[in-house]
This record gives structure tokens, sequence and C-alpha cells, in this order.
């Protein structure tokens, strides 16, 4: 499928899609060694190249030693483009980005597991079967799909979505909790 998924990539940036975000969760024995080639592949095409900290989910048999923290990616990363540049975001986003000079793109890292963002996140979920996630890493839904099947008001669903962000936690419950909790695998979610 690699032909395809480029050819899908190469055709949004054609077609003006911007940014298209090419997600790449890093593992370490697995694909950590094509770090600096998902980033110069953001030399000629306007990409947001984001790295995702490996994160536990049900059946992706989470493993600590696996995990290469965003720090560590950074690192690798300036020695061999020293000029890379933060740049700017916003206090609600969940990426830290920077930009490799005179590059088209720039790469993103997702850093969930060792540097969380949870007190400054306003994402929301719905599931594929119509349940609100607060947190992605929440093991807590609500049923919109039940609410609204029985006819639930717009003021009565304000209010249930609203209840549920207000009992959407400060911070994750740590790395290593997280991965002895319960949670739908990230497929389903």
């Amino acid at each position: 499928g690699f032909h395809k998924v480029m050819e899908g990539i190469h055709k949004a940036t054609e077609l003006g899609y911007r940014p298209v975000k090419v997600n790449c969760v890093v593992m370490r024995g697995f694909n950590e060694d094509e770090l600096l080639g998902f980033v110069d592949f953001t030399k000629d095409l306007p990409l947001d190249v984001r790295f995702i900290e490996y994160m536990p989910f049900d059946g992706n048999k989470w493993n600590f030693k696996k995990m290469v923290s965003y720090k560590e990616m950074l690192d690798t990363i300036k020695q061999r483009w020293p000029e890379l540049e933060k740049l700017p975001c916003e206090t609600s986003s969940t990426a830290k980005s920077y930009k490799v000079p005179h590059f088209q793109g720039q790469i993103s890292f997702i850093t969930s597991m060792s540097e969380h963002f949870c007190g400054s996140c306003n994402r929301l979920r719905i599931t594929a079967d119509g349940n609100l996630k607060v947190c992605l890493f929440g093991n807590s839904e609500v049923s919109l799909r039940d609410h609204l099947r029985s006819g639930a008001s717009e003021e009565e669903l304000i209010q249930i979505i609203g209840a549920a962000v207000g009992r959407k936690k400060k911070q994750h419950a740590g790395m290593f909790n997280i991965s002895q909790m319960k949670n739908r695998p990230m497929i389903l979610i």
C-alpha cells in the first residue's frame, strides 16, 4: 500500500489541502531510524509530519522501553538540522511544531506521554458508535447516541456535554498507570 499512500499525499498537496498531516508513531526498534527521512520529507512538500509518542491502547502491546520521547526525537533531528526553529502555537495546541528553515513543510511532536498537555487540551471526540470521549486516555464515555435516540433536546445535549467536559481531569494518570487502564483500541476511537 506504500505507493497508494504516497500517491494520496501528493494528490492532496496538488489539490491545495493545507496542511496535509502525516502521523508517525515512533517506536524504538521499529521505525526510529526513519525519523530523519520523515523530516526530509517536508523539504519539498508542504506537509506537517507529526511524530507521536507511542501510547498505550488496548491491543497495541505497549511497552515503555519502545517509547521514544519528544526530547530524544528532537535531539536526533537537531544533530542533522541544528537550525531547526520552534514555531509559535496556540495555548490549546496538542502539538509542538518546528520547521527547518527553507523547507516547505514542518514537523510537530505529540508529547502525550513525556510532556502531557491535558490542562490546556480542548479536544473532544465522538466515536463511530456515538459516544463522547473528553480524553483520548480516559475510559469514561457518554453515549450521545442514546440521548439523541431518546429525543433529548439541544439544551439537554448541551448540559450532558458540559457535564462531561466538567469531569475532564487536569492531567491523565501517567504513562505507567494508563497502560493498566481499560480503554478502546485506537482504531475504535
